[in-house]
């Protein structure tokens, strides 16, 4: 179901989740896909791949890391796997670690597993993988388990101001 603006819209989409808040707000086309969630899955990703119908290389998940002792939001895609240094370098750093769950969910206001990268709590510097232009959309957690969003890689990176950057290995 595609979203566009509209005053009717905004008044639907204030009982949604930040995300959808602020890709309404916007004024940005999404597409919501809602799927049950499965507790027993061993990973979120490949759940939301396998629920919804899409592609792997095409359903990214958000990591967040400590980059130099600054939270940072790496958005990869599920078929890989984050690189660490890639992202440091992407952001001008030296070393990077994953956050500790709980600060990152703290910090976002969203819980592992259905943190979106847009409509944080804190807006934190993000990275966007590179393969994500070699698609039209493409689908990130829209601010809960179960919940994915999906859009043009130009309208997550202009909403979340992120960086292109290839911070992605094979997994």
């Amino acid at each position: 179901m595609a979203k566009k603006p509209s005053k009717a819209n905004k008044k639907q989409q204030s009982g949604g989740t930040p995300a959808t808040v602020a890709l309404t707000a916007a004024g940005v086309t999404y597409t919501v896909h809602a799927y049950e969630h499965d507790p027993a899955h061993p990973s979120y990703g490949e759940e939301a791949a396998e629920a919804t119908g899409v592609s792997p290389e095409r359903v990214f998940k958000t990591l967040v890391a400590d980059v130099d002792g600054a939270l940072t939001v790496a958005v990869v895609p599920v078929a890989g796997q984050l690189d660490l240094k890639a992202l440091a370098a992407a952001v001008g750093g030296k070393r990077a670690a994953m956050a500790d769950p709980v600060l990152a969910e703290r910090t976002t206001g969203y819980v592992r597993g259905g943190i979106s990268p847009l409509g944080q709590r804190k807006r934190l510097p993000t990275v966007l993988d590179a393969s994500a232009s070699a698609h039209p959309t493409i689908c990130v957690s829209a601010g809960r388990r179960g919940l994915e969003v999906e859009l043009s890689p130009d309208a997550l990176t202009t909403l979340t101001t992120a960086t292109l950057a290839p911070i992605a290995r094979p997994a």
